[in-house]
């Protein structure tokens, strides 16, 4: 039986990871910090389906003495302090979970068996201020945030530790990808349970700052089988995962609110304090490369997916409500 660690357990992409990780017959390690006041909501439904155990991305013996007792086959390193606004207010502690930390891990597999696959969680917030349109794995990163320079940190000592020491280390290079599992303090999630709950009678409007921003969106879901593709495949290289589609943060609130039959103008307001000090005003990424050597398709539209979001919410804040 294979056994993978995966760090960032608790949240989205972790807990999706760690269902088709468990579907195809691993053994699942959760790596939390031992001070964690983590949600484990996302991974409510695996209780006693994964072993939980205690290291800490700042603590390079903790790491160390993980991989000793897992002998993990595959790693996947998808903790990091991920919401970009927050690494405005916090870029130290930013940089050292989201890049630094990204050395600890490599540094542990390093020293305890360098056969261990590595996956390392990228992001497409490191091309930042872009150079070209669509992104693919060859655009120079312009990051433009503390959390996209300390994601090219990560991503940079990957390939230096795969080129230097002959391990098995990828990057993925994710765009944006959401799911009802996505924090609500990320603006998908912030729509659709803003909607969910104007639906339902208990808001009145949600406040968002620049609805000209285009992201490519896709599925959370359909991202992890992106991730555990990577390490199956040789030699180990690095892979934008995309839908090669943008569209703006309005469109996607117009979807949003169409679902369930309101018309957005009338509910969104625009907040400018909600902006960003230096905005990142366009991704796109190309999955070309992806799609021809790991045959690996995105499943779900935008249109689907934001479906799923307002439904899941509606029912989770129907339920809140009949608990009064």
């Amino acid at each position: 039986m294979k056994r993978a660690i995966i760090t960032g357990i608790t949240g989205q992409d972790g807990s999706y990871l760690a269902d088709l990780l468990l579907a195809k017959g691993y053994k699942v390690y959760g790596m939390v910090r031992r001070s964690s006041t983590e949600n484990f909501e996302r991974i409510e439904h695996l209780r006693g389906k994964i072993s939980i155990v205690q290291a800490d991305l700042l603590d390079q013996l903790s790491i160390i003495e993980l991989m000793e007792e897992v002998e993990p086959h595959e790693v996947y390193n998808l903790a990091a302090q991920s919401f970009v606004p927050t690494s405005w207010t916090q870029p130290t502690l930013t940089g050292e979970f989201t890049g630094l930390g990204v050395t600890k891990m490599l540094e542990a597999i390093k020293l305890v068996n360098r056969k261990i696959k590595f996956y390392q969680a990228s992001s497409s917030e490191m091309f930042g201020k872009v150079r070209e349109t669509p992104q693919n794995e060859l655009t120079p990163f312009y990051p433009r945030s503390p959390y996209g320079v300390a994601k090219v940190y990560g991503h940079f000592i990957t390939v230096n530790y795969r080129e230097s020491y002959d391990m098995f280390a990828v990057s993925g290079i994710l765009f944006n990808h959401e799911s009802p599992r996505r924090g609500l303090e990320f603006v998908t999630r912030k729509i659709t349970d803003g909607v969910a709950r104007i639906a339902l009678g208990v808001a009145k409007d949600i406040r968002l700052g620049n609805l000209h921003a285009k992201r490519d969106w896709g599925f959370a879901g359909d991202y992890v089988e992106a991730m555990w593709m990577m390490l199956q495949h040789k030699p180990a290289e690095d892979f934008v995962i995309a839908t090669g589609e943008s569209h703006t943060v309005k469109e996607f609130a117009r979807l949003a609110f169409e679902h369930v039959g309101l018309n957005w103008r009338k509910y969104v307001k625009v907040d400018e304090k909600l902006y960003r000090p230096a905005e990142v005003t366009q991704l796109r990424g190309n999955p070309a490369k992806a799609r021809r050597i790991l045959r690996w398709r995105p499943r779900v539209d935008l249109a689907g997916l934001v479906r799923m979001m307002v439904e899941a919410d509606i029912v989770r804040i129907q339920e809140q409500l009949s608990k009064r």
